[in-house]
């Protein structure tokens, strides 16, 4: 039998404050998060939602660095504007704080203290790169050199960025330091790692014996992880920026980001409830859920519950962690770096009071198993095709009807007035609405979402099958019946809509007058009233006699004009990357390629050739047919080179050739020889020349 607890702590990755909170995001952690923590306070479980901001590590100290100014007016901007964007979203946090606080540093500091004074770190000395003229040991992403694997002289040291592999500094051929521009020394500097190996045993019984209801996702990459065998994790570095260590020894240290933010959960909970905290993270009968993607499974599921372990005390730990995949755009991976993302802020700006349309988007498009793909002619189709023609057509009609026939005011009706068809519809009602439940209990928010929906169509269908509209002339009674029923199936459906829909469940609320007219969508406690889940399925909220409000449309039809600005804006950041990627491969030219001898380069016959007739290939983009002068016999060369030249462009034009290489056929036409091109890494090719013009059949070399 499944255990009751008497509260629920749901926490969602602390988002890194060096930039702005984007789609991806959303969709991975805070959507989902959101509309789990809604759900059960519309319970009325006793629930905490804790999260805040990320604010240590090296690449903060880099924009800092690069803007000059300090790590911590960097992470004061972003705190504000990531705060501020979940706020206008209607993400529903009890507190959103942050790890550059005064609470937080003592939290984690004292987690430290304690694991070290109980000997639970192991202490390791080994050689870093160390920059002689600044002094300071560098974090990997401090060295930068040339690429081994693809010649980017602009590779970081623990990862190229262009070719994207993963490296060390010591691969990294000719590096230096990004603070001065001096090549790196090797130093010995002392840390202190938490041993996973040691809590191997009791990981693999916890997770793997254990847990084997996570989703397929979270348990294969931990068993995977567990049976690669885990190392020992450094919890220290070398740096200037961070919860310094709380040691004599210590000095110019500071606690790893990765053991110092997860600890933000257990601070932002002694800040918001500085006297109960306790009892959220201590007690077996609170239920610990991580909300995370995926690249941060490894860190909830592994390392920070063997701090938690190692910590002792009575820590509770997760019970679930459904971690979601990635959401790409528009066909392409999202990169901060490029710009290649939907930043909250900007769509709050552009959409005002469209905040219902991106969660129902990114919750219907989740990627809950693999990696899904936004585009903004999908946000368009399911806001037109699903949003305004079915949910909010069927609450707009029965409202409007309602007015129209009844004076607002609900009609009622007998139990002997309902027909088969009536009593399949009341039938359903509570059906689609477990369905629904059953899916947010097992984390399925892209299923719910989709039920919740077929409670609309379900409505919509009904109203338009029994047409009310041609019936009341007649039999106006019928038309009561088929109101009222259409009315409750509005009131389910603001309940059922509300974890996903906050802004537009509450007009509809207020339009039913079944919730006063407030600004606050966010409650933090229990909701008063019908408005709860126990009441879900029911077809008794409104009373014969309830007057209703006025009628407002929920959801607005979004036209072409205004996805193709978005469109075209994708479109401008695309081609200007692509115009810096081209600038930046051509500036990098290819590596050497092995060398060879003289008498292997003796055997090339480069020589100087005239171009006296050219023509395309037919059926061929790039091929041209080339005939030539190469001063010892006329010949047809078949190249390349028609998306660059066009046939006329190439009459008369002086080239270099390599004559004796073997012939081959190409589109059944036999090529003697070679042009000779440059060619850069944006592939942008041009002919090599003769400075001066040369007599036909010059040689090179």
């Amino acid at each position: 039998m499944e255990k009751k607890f008497k509260r629920h702590l749901i926490t969602a990755a602390l988002p890194y404050a060096n930039g702005s909170v984007h789609i991806g995001h959303l969709a991975g952690v805070y959507v989902p998060a959101d509309i789990y923590v809604r759900y059960l306070r519309l319970k009325g479980e006793d629930v905490l939602f804790i999260c805040g901001s990320d604010e240590h590590g090296v690449p903060i100290t880099f924009k800092a660095k690069d803007l000059g100014c300090s790590p911590q007016e960097i992470v004061d901007k972003y705190h504000a504007i990531i705060k501020d964007s979940f706020n206008r979203f209607g993400i529903s946090f009890s507190i959103y704080s942050r790890t550059s606080s005064k609470i937080h540093s003592e939290t984690a500091a004292e987690f430290f203290k304690k694991l070290y004074d109980e000997g639970k770190f192991i202490e390791k000395e080994s050689e870093q790169y160390f920059d002689p003229a600044a002094q300071v040991f560098l974090a990997d992403r401090y060295i930068m050199g040339t690429c081994p694997k693809c010649g980017n002289d602009k590779a970081y040291g623990d990862q190229c960025e262009k070719c994207g592999s993963t490296l060390s500094p010591d691969e990294l051929i000719d590096p230096h330091s990004r603070l001065s521009g001096e090549k790196p020394v090797k130093k010995l500097t002392k840390h202190w790692y938490l041993p996973l190996d040691k809590y191997e045993n009791w990981l693999k019984e916890w997770i793997i014996d254990g847990h084997k209801e996570w989703k397929t996702n979270v348990y294969g990459q931990c068993k995977s992880w567990i049976d690669g065998g885990l190392k020992p994790r450094a919890v220290t570095r070398d740096l200037d920026w961070g919860v310094p260590v709380p040691l004599e020894d210590a000095k110019g240290k500071v606690l790893y980001v990765w053991f110092d933010a997860p600890i933000g959960y257990i601070s932002n909970t002694k800040e918001l409830l500085p006297n109960e905290w306790e009892k959220w993270w201590k007690s077996p009968d609170t239920r610990m859920i991580h909300f995370i993607g995926k690249d941060n499974i490894v860190f909830h599921c592994i390392v920070f519950p063997s701090m938690l372990k190692a910590y002792g005390d009575g820590y509770i730990l997760p019970e679930n962690v459904p971690a979601n995949e990635f959401l790409n755009l528009e066909g392409d991976k999202i990169s901060t770096s490029r710009n290649w993302a939907i930043w909250l802020e900007e769509y709050l700006d552009q959409f005002p009071g469209q905040q219902d349309v991106m969660r129902y988007v990114l919750c219907a498009n989740a990627p809950e198993t693999k990696d899904n793909d936004f585009t903004w002619k999908d946000f368009q189709a399911r806001n037109n095709s699903e949003l305004v023609a079915i949910y909010g057509n069927f609450v707009n009609r029965a409202l409007v009807l309602t007015n129209k026939y009844f004076g607002g005011k609900v009609p009622g009706y007998t139990q002997d007035q309902l027909t088969e068809e009536d009593k399949q519809l009341v039938k359903s009602i509570p059906e689609i609405t477990a369905a629904i439940q059953n899916c947010l209990d097992h984390f399925k928010f892209r299923d719910a979402i989709k039920e919740a929906m077929n409670l609309a169509r379900l409505g919509n269908k009904y109203l338009t099958d029994t047409e009310p509209w041609k019936v009341f002339k007649t039999d106006p009674q019928r038309v009561a019946v088929i109101l009222n029923l259409c009315l409750q199936i509005c009131a389910n459906l603001s309940i059922a809509f509300e974890p996903f829909c906050p802004f537009s469940s509450k007009r509809l609320q207020v339009m039913l007058n079944l919730a006063p007219k407030k600004d606050d969508i966010c409650p933090v406690s229990a909701p008063e009233g019908k408005i709860r889940w126990e009441n879900l399925g029911s077809i008794d909220f409104l009373k014969e006699g309830d007057q209703i409000g006025t009628p407002e449309l929920l959801f607005s039809k979004i036209e072409d004009e205004t996805i193709q600005a978005q469109t075209d804006r994708l479109a401008r950041i695309k081609k200007e990357n692509e115009e810096k990627a081209a600038l930046e491969a051509a500036s990098h030219p290819q590596p050497q390629k092995p060398e060879c001898t003289f008498e292997e380069f003796e055997k090339m016959d480069i020589r100087t050739a005239t171009v006296l007739e050219a023509e395309a290939v037919p059926k061929t983009d790039k091929l041209l047919k080339l005939t030539i002068d190469t001063g010892i016999d006329q010949r047809v060369i078949v190249s390349g080179i028609a998306e660059y030249y066009k046939p006329e462009d190439m009459i008369g034009k002086q080239i270099c050739i390599l004559a004796n290489l073997k012939p081959r056929k190409i589109r059944g036409i036999e090529s003697n020889g070679m042009i000779l091109m440059a060619k850069d890494n944006s592939g942008k090719m041009r002919f090599i020349t003769p400075q001066e013009v040369m007599v036909n059949g010059a040689t090179v070399g």
